[in-house]
């Protein structure tokens, strides 16, 4: 696989005088870390005004992202997003077979080692999540998933429970492991915040940003299937409420 790309760190989908939205890509911290400018940051020097993030993605992970351009949009977006009361569609790609193609993954998430997490039968931080899945091509699989809680890894936890880790999550995937150097690294990890909805002052806002960075988001396989089956993720049959 090719070397990863060297791209902006994000671009703007909606500014307007409450929020922005933007789509992060990978490989970005949120904040501000030992080696760089953290994402918020970023947006600040580009607007030239302060934003308060609501919401944060992992490094890894490319996609949506709200920023609040004043503290009471911040206030009333993160209660928004504590009460369960916006909906995302996340996209995932991974080299294993899944132990079940579609359904939920719940149990409680604690902490493991070495900063990772791992699924328990417990209620302890409970996490839900739901998906379905479709074979781009042998040995490479795409996962639709909706969580409806919004826990630190839940995602990339909740996949590795099921046998299918992330390509290029550099916890939860044994290939990432730069310390093997006989392996070839993936581009980046493959996981991506697809669709953002919820309301503020009784307004429904909805967005999508399809992924484009990562040469396997951009296999034809994977642009038909988001033109086609996927193509509105609030059709498919979910079972929960939104979150």
């Amino acid at each position: 696989m090719s070397q990863p790309e060297t791209l902006p760190a994000f671009r703007i989908i909606e500014h307007n005088a409450r929020f922005v939205v933007i789509d992060k890509a990978p490989g970005i911290s949120m904040h501000k870390d030992d080696q760089a400018a953290g994402l918020a940051m970023l947006l600040a020097q580009e607007l030239g005004q302060p934003v308060w993030p609501v919401h944060r993605l992992d490094r890894m992970t490319s996609g949506l992202v709200v920023f609040a351009l004043s503290a009471a949009v911040a206030a009333e977006l993160s209660a928004a997003f504590a009460a369960q009361k916006v909906s995302k569609f996340y996209l995932a790609l991974s080299d294993h077979k899944p132990r079940k193609k579609q359904g939920r993954i719940e149990g409680g998430m604690v902490r493991s080692r070495r900063g990772s997490w791992k699924l328990t039968r417990t209620d302890e931080n409970r996490a839900r999540t739901e998906f379905y899945s479709a074979s781009l091509k042998p040995g490479l699989r795409a996962f639709l998933c909706r969580p409806y809680t919004g826990k630190t890894h839940q995602i990339r936890v909740a996949l590795k429970s099921i046998g299918a880790p992330i390509i290029g999550d550099p916890i939860y995937h044994e290939k990432a492991d730069a310390a093997k150097p006989s392996v070839v690294q993936p581009d980046r990890g493959y996981l991506h915040a697809w669709h953002l909805s919820f309301s503020l002052a009784d307004k429904a806002c909805a967005f999508c940003a399809d992924p484009d960075r990562g040469e396997l988001f951009r296999l034809p396989e994977m642009a038909a299937l988001l033109a086609g089956e996927w193509r509105d993720p609030f059709a498919l049959r979910w079972h929960g409420t939104a979150g």
